[in-house]
């Protein structure tokens, strides 16, 4: 909020107050004046910044920088621990009242002088509204200093107590009462009512729509012993109100809603039914089912316990300490529910039914049921459902953590739901409103409320999804929804004891293991956390070596919380491997100062309390930095077991990993990086937070958005969103027929048996680990109801939704014979039907349409045990680039070449499917040689001569000549790709314009506002008059990144809010910019890699006619003693083509990030070529010179150049860009002339020798990568 300052003498400013950044430093020190330096030291201003756990910075209109403080958690005074200030400040002030919860202490401060007044002001009233719970602040003044008058107007000196004062500063309090009005909250009033309408005005004029003018006189009016109404108060004038009534509707909450944590907001009773009848546990599918070591099969599972048990909270005697106690004793137990698991291995998945729809909920911060979970790994079905979450869509069919087996058909079985009969103990907010100014002192409201209901435990408030989350809802915590709900709001609970302010947090002690072993007792591997204490009380230390903390929140003297952190001894791999330099500056953090988060565990009703708890944990454990790792579900039960699902998950930010370069480490020798940086590690998504995160509130976004297909789209859309680091998206979710790519074991075999676009690897899938924010659906989506906004799933399972995202793309589908009769001799020019039809019918079991991993594993399966043992003949139908990659897994798998038969169709479409004749030919040579047979230009006529082909016998084709008949074992479909039925049917049914597929705007919008699509399933519309242009010709990821942006701007409000659909101008399609990539492993053994620029497909031959083609440079040959390696350069001399052919295989993320480099950035590489002097590409690019171009950060390296380029030195004074524009003409080759004088300009203006010193500080910076290369200094 702007606030004006207006000293005497100058002119008033206008100020607005944002967190300060480290860029901000420069502009600090210029504020600094010698009085800065003997009050708080002569200090560096990042490292302030960085530690700090407030800094707030004041700009004017002008973004210049007027003031800066910045508050921490503990005192700066030298000889003060800060882990234990407490008691120094209370052995020498009476500051009883001071806890870590409730003070600050002010470490820094500068402004401009002549306004510095106001800025001491408005900062200490900036600080006092972003942290609610804040009292106090403090200021350390050193013996023989004395504050400025600004400060010294604010910061009052302490009175010591008798004979004790500290030798080397004197503290000085400021109040907030003393800055910040004090908000009292009484009963409501008629009167009130000409103070409140304004208000509620302001924010919605829907009720005054409804009631009348009078409804708030008339609501306060109405006030009984089940009703009543609070305001609260400044200054006499009502700024607030709150309507409560303990009139709950508690069988509707109980069936919408998880309440099992809250014993269903009632009292215990007797004929309370918590726990689900004693139901046979599944048996696993059988072993003959799981393939061997060679292929998908894994590991088994560890079962898990089977009870169903409901935690109760609520079994409170009247006082607080027996209530807090009970709920310790009760707390966390949804992750039991019904945790039964299986020991198989992941194909125990091939026998599950289609139509089956099952959940994986996202694995939640836990906060409410407080559960934890080990994070083992399950290789069945079932381990998707092992970590379990304390959240979920509301429209699940099964309970989170109790899943059925595979084959149980969907909704054969009641899901549970407890009944609970006792005493009601709940009461609800009615209606709330509250002035912006006194918003940050909502949960004043809390106390006042309780006091109304003395027999209630609970104040409960739901709120519709798309209402922005409030600051009151801060302290509440959200209730996860039951799988059934569609309901439309979201619910908040708050318990009574979450009004204590003792919350306390200090290191563990042995008396604690009675304490956490009764707060924890519920959760998986519970015994590994207590082992894991037991060790520190111990040692301090694991028998490792590695140094162990242990932490207990405690309240009202009962042990409510736990965390268990270790050192972090991989710092320098974390480092490398994920991008934690997008939230801190690493060279201001020791390396004892990282740790990371093994267990952590609090009472439920303290959760709004959990980043305070990790604050302490930082500040008592002197440690800057925390991190937790959340492995894959496949991952070995060693690597993982000594941690459990954290309940502070939440309040953690997730941090994207970094492509890593292929080294080639036999030819670097000593100048490769350390082992650190090249350790192999199990993969692994990183969760962040440090001090600078520990007061910064995310915004909570609970809308929902429902995304349709996991395809490279979808996923790059869910990862943009979920990885906003001040967002938090409650309601993300996946419906999809297999879940998220992924979550299968790796299988190199599985893996190379499709085409790859390379927009996310095995391991880059672990690296996101969606799975802890997004909620999966398996099924497919068969209607859409746009009224409703509801989508249903394979049956009657409804999925509900704010914003819906279709990007199902495109699958194989089973072709569909034309039923012409070979032995009439009907040929390809006279089909009676069109090939093109849908396929009717039960899909033959031995056919297959490999469309994704899932599919994949199912195909293997069959190959391993049903073809090659018996070496029968299979079909493989198609000519795309997948169909050749089955063909080589058929023979990688052992089968004989002259079993396979690949029956490609009449060409589809202008370019062939690697557009290379080169790489064709070398296919078709290694095919010929493997004796596979090859049969072109044949169509689909019949399969079992048109009898019954349940089972695939035999295949007939006509051709444009002679027909053909195959016997066969398994028929591979790879004829063409197209939308799925059901989803077409789903999206034609809904009355979305289809017009051949999905037809969307620029901004991914359909007909419908609230309906997205993107992928291969759209289509622009004609209005754009780019008939052949869609989302397919480009980047899948990309395009989810995009449709990512465009949504954001409706919930971020860091982005200019958009409220309805732009409109658009000139009518153009949106042109994205990253490489369209193609990789396969061929037929011949060789890898294959594509890499071009993205648009429409043209025929290689008519591309080389074109007379600004460029030119291509090509080394090698497929399978010669040189690898096939061919670069496309373009008239700007820029690589805009890459083709790989090798037998061994290709460093892909390296050479992929050769596309768009001119070829001056490849030392030269054109006239390098023309010279003779490159034989082979592969040894080239391998060589030294080269390992900072494939660096993650060198794109950001070129722009940073770019940038400085193009910005003008001075206002006035010309850019260098502008400079060179004006001295070449574009149509006009360059003289030698120009050239020198280009040169001699580059060298005057400086631009040389900035570029040559932001090239040694990225090879300085980047150094632990880059090794290899010579520093200043080092010759």
């Amino acid at each position: 909020m702007a606030t004006t300052i207006a000293p005497e003498g100058v002119p008033p400013e206008v100020v607005n107050a944002r967190r300060t950044e480290s860029i901000d430093a420069p502009h600090i020190l210029s504020l600094v004046e010698e009085s800065t330096n003997s009050l708080f030291g002569r200090v560096n201003v990042v490292n302030i910044i960085e530690k700090a756990v407030l800094a707030v910075t004041l700009c004017n209109d002008k973004d210049e920088i007027l003031g800066h403080a910045a508050f921490f958690d503990y005192p700066n005074v030298a000889d003060v621990d800060q882990a234990d200030w407490q008691t120094w400040l209370n052995t020498y002030y009476d500051t009883t009242k001071s806890t870590p919860l409730n003070s600050l202490f002010l470490h820094y401060f500068v402004a401009k002088k002549e306004y510095a007044h106001g800025c001491a002001r408005e900062i200490v009233r900036t600080a006092f509204n972003a942290v609610p719970d804040a009292h106090f602040l403090y200021l350390a003044v050193p013996v023989g200093s004395y504050p400025e008058s600004f400060l010294a107007d604010i910061f009052k000196p302490l009175t010591t107590k008798a004979d004790k004062s500290p030798s080397s500063c004197a503290m000085f309090c400021c109040n907030r009462h003393e800055h910040v009005p004090v908000v009292h909250v009484r009963q409501a009033r008629v009167e009130d009512h000409d103070d409140l309408t304004p208000i509620f005005n302001r924010q919605s004029d829907m009720l005054k729509m409804t009631y009348g003018d009078y409804f708030l006189a008339e609501l306060i009016e109405a006030q009984d012993d089940n009703m009543q109404c609070l305001v609260a108060e400044v200054g006499g004038t009502a700024y607030g109100f709150m309507s409560i009534s303990n009139d709950v509707n508690y069988d509707l909450l109980n069936k919408c809603f998880e309440l099992g944590p809250f014993h269903g907001l009632r009292k215990p009773s007797d004929n309370d039914e918590t726990e689900p009848p004693k139901t046979p546990t599944p048996s696993p599918p059988p072993q003959e089912m799981k393939r061997s070591p060679s292929g998908s099969s894994s590991k088994s599972g560890s079962s898990g316990k089977g009870e169903n048990t409901e935690t109760d909270m609520s079994k409170m005697a009247d006082s607080v300490k027996e209530s807090v106690a009970e709920s310790t004793q009760k707390s966390e137990e949804k992750q039991e529910s019904g945790n039964s698991k299986q020991s198989s291995g992941r194909s125990s998945r091939l026998n599950s039914d289609a139509s089956d729809v099952k959940v994986k909920a996202k694995l939640s911060d836990a906060q409410m049921v407080g559960s934890q979970t080990s994070l083992l790994s399950q290789e069945g079905d079932q381990a998707q459902q092992d970590l379990a979450s304390g959240k979920s869509s509301p429209a699940f069919d099964e309970i989170i953590g109790s899943p059925k087996p595979p084959t149980t058909p969907a909704g054969s079985h009641k899901r549970f739901v407890p009944t609970y009969m006792g005493e009601p103990n709940a009461f609800s907010i009615q209606l709330f409103c509250i002035d912006e100014r006194y918003e940050m002192r909502s949960a004043d409201f809390l106390a006042k409320a309780f006091e109304q209901f003395p027999d209630r435990d609970f104040c409960i408030i739901t709120v519709p999804h798309l209402v922005p989350e409030f600051p009151l809802l801060q302290n509440f915590v959200r209730v996860t929804p039951r799988c059934p709900s569609t309901l439309s709001q979201e619910l908040y609970a708050f318990h009574r004891c979450g009004l204590l302010k003792d919350f306390a947090v200090r290191p563990a002690l042995k008396t604690d293991y009675d304490g956490v072993e009764k707060l924890t007792k519920t959760i998986d591997l519970h015994q590994n956390l207590l082992k894991d204490l037991a060790q520190y009380n111990k040692a301090k230390r694991d028998d490792e070596g590695t140094e162990i903390q242990a932490f207990v929140a405690t309240s009202q003297s009962q042990v409510v919380g736990v965390a268990i952190i270790r050192i972090e001894e991989d710092i320098e791999y974390i480092r490398s491997h994920y991008n934690i330099e997008d939230f801190i500056y690493y060279n201001h953090h020791k390396r004892s100062e990282h740790a990371r988060v093994h267990h952590f565990a609090i009472n439920p009703m303290f959760s709004h309390l959990s980043k305070h708890f990790l604050k302490e944990v930082l500040r008592i454990g002197h440690k800057t930095c925390l991190y937790y790792p959340l492995f894959p579900p496949y991952t070995d039960k060693q690597v993982v077991e000594n941690y459990s699902l954290i309940s502070c998950l939440r309040e953690m930010v997730p941090v994207r990993h970094r492509r890593q370069i292929v080294y080639p480490v036999e030819n670097l020798g000593v100048n490769a990086p350390s082992d650190r940086v090249l350790a192999q590690r199990e993969p692994y998504a990183l969760n962040h937070i440090n001090r600078k995160l520990t007061l910064e509130p995310k915004v909570t976004i609970n809308a929902r958005i429902v995304v349709v297909g996991a395809s490279d789209v979808g996923i790059g859309f869910l990862e943009a969103l979920a990885y906003c680091p001040h967002l938090q998206f409650n309601n993300l979710t996946l419906i999809s027929p297999h879940g998220l790519p992924g979550d299968m074991s790796k299988d190199e075999q599985r893996d190379l048996m499709s085409s790859t676009s390379h927009c996310y690897s095995h391991d880059e899938y672990a690296k996101i680990a969606l799975q802890a924010s997004v909620n999966v659906v398996y099924g497919k989506m068969t209607f859409i109801d746009r009224k409703k906004k509801l989508v249903r799933v394979s049956g009657n399972t409804f999925v509900p939704y704010d914003h819906l995202v279709l990007c199902t793309g495109e699958q194989y589908q089973v072709p569909m014979p034309t039923g012409a009769s070979v032995q009439s001799g009907v040929t390809n020019a006279n089909l009676p039907s069109n090939p093109e039809r849908r396929f009717i019918g039960d899909k033959p079991k031995n056919l297959f349409t490999v469309n994704d991993a899932y599919d994949a594993a199912i195909a293997l399966y069959w190959i391993e045990n049903s073809l090659v043992k018996s070496q029968k003949k299979v079909i493989v139908y198609g000519q795309t680039l997948d169909a050749y990659t089955c063909v080589q897994t058929l023979l990688s798998m052992g089968l004989s070449g002259d079993k396979i038969f690949l029956v490609q169709p009449p060409p589809q479409y202008e370019t062939t499917c690697v557009n290379d004749q080169v790489i064709e030919e070398a296919m078709l040579k290694a095919m010929q040689e493997c004796g596979v047979h090859l049969h072109v230009g044949y169509i689909l006529a019949q399969w079992n001569d048109g009898e019954d082909c349940s089972e695939i016998k035999s295949a007939s084709f006509t051709s444009n000549d002679e027909p053909l008949t195959l016997d066969c074992a398994a028929f591979f479909s790879y004829y063409r790709k197209g939308v799925d039925f059901e989803a077409f049917k789903a999206i034609n049914d809904a009355c979305l314009v289809y017009d051949g597929k999905l037809v969307i705007d620029a901004y991914f919008h359909t007909n419908d506002v609230s309906i997205r699509g993107a992928g291969s399933l759209t289509k622009f519309q004609r209005k754009y008059q780019a008939e052949k242009w869609s989302h397919a010709c480009f980047n899948s990821k990309e395009v989810g990144i995009h449709l990512a942006t465009e949504m954001l701007r409706l919930f971020d409000p860091t982005l200019e809010q958009q409220g309805s659909p732009q409109e658009e101008q000139l009518n153009l399609i949106p042109i994205y910019r990253n490489p369209k990539i193609q990789g396969a492993f061929l037929p011949g053994n060789f890898h294959y890699l594509h890499v071009k620029k993205p648009g429409l497909d043209k025929p290689l031959v008519e591309q080389m006619g074109q007379s600004d083609y460029g030119k291509e440079l090509v080394t090698g040959s497929p399978g010669g003693e040189t690898e096939y390696f061919k670069l496309h350069i373009n008239q700007y001399n820029n690589v805009e083509t890459i083709t790989c052919l090798a037998k061994q295989p290709l460093p892909c993320s390296n050479l992929i990030c050769l596309y768009g480099l001119h070829e001056r950035c490849l030392n030269n590489m054109v006239s390098r070529f023309n010279e003779g002097l490159i034989k082979d590409f592969y040894k080239y690019f391998t060589e030294t010179w080269a390992l900072a171009v494939y660096h993650d950060r060198f794109a950001d390296f070129r722009e940073e150049l770019r940038e400085l380029l193009i910005t003008r030195p001075n206002e006035g004074s010309e850019s260098l860009e502008e400079r060179v524009r004006n001295l070449v003409d574009p149509e006009m080759p360059l003289s030698d002339g120009q050239r020198d004088e280009l040169q001699q300009l580059y060298k005057s203006t400086g631009a040389k020798r900035a570029v040559e010193a932001r090239l040694l500080n990225f090879l300085s910076y980047n150094y632990y990568h880059l090794p290899m290369y010579a520093k200043p200094g080092m010759v």
